[in-house]
């Protein structure tokens, strides 16, 4: 194994903080950092006994420009970051890199089924996500990337 590619997520809004019941707030992290964290530990033991690899995690762009509603989501992909950051001062000098990409809305048919009237143009089509993430993956010389996608 030579790469793992975290792409579990979800978006959900919460309301603001003091509407947002703690089991929907918990909901985003299990949603959207614990999936990176199990999985990361889980392939870590492959990429030391493989002599190094590359993990690209899916955070998002609103984890660094917070908007109003979204708290457990934001925080859950703000934590994403920080996983990346802990990973690779933990990891660096067994040769593992890991990045981050930030997609904004990506365009699939759950959004478009989500959003009927929503503006899709500028939303993320996933090949330029596929393109980013390998890219991150086959690239030694990449380490604590943050990518807008």
């Amino acid at each position: 194994m030579r790469a793992l590619l975290n792409l579990v997520g979800g978006f959900a809004s919460g309301g603001r903080l003091h509407e947002t019941p703690i089991e929907d707030f918990e909901s985003q992290l299990r949603l959207n950092l614990r999936p990176t964290y199990l999985i990361t530990q889980a392939v870590l033991p492959h990429l030391l006994a493989g002599g190094g690899g590359s993990i690209v995690c899916t955070s998002s762009g609103s984890a660094l420009k917070p908007f109003s509603g979204a708290a457990g989501y934001i925080t859950a992909k703000a934590g994403v970051l920080a996983l990346a950051d802990a990973l690779n001062a933990e990891y660096a000098k067994d040769g593992i890199r890991v990045n981050v990409i930030l997609p904004g809305t990506i365009d699939t048919p759950a959004n478009r089924a989500a959003r009927p009237k929503a503006d899709t143009s500028k939303w993320t089509p996933p090949s330029r996500i596929a393109t980013v993430l390998r890219f991150l993956a086959e690239t030694d010389g990449v380490r604590g990337a943050r990518i807008p996608v």
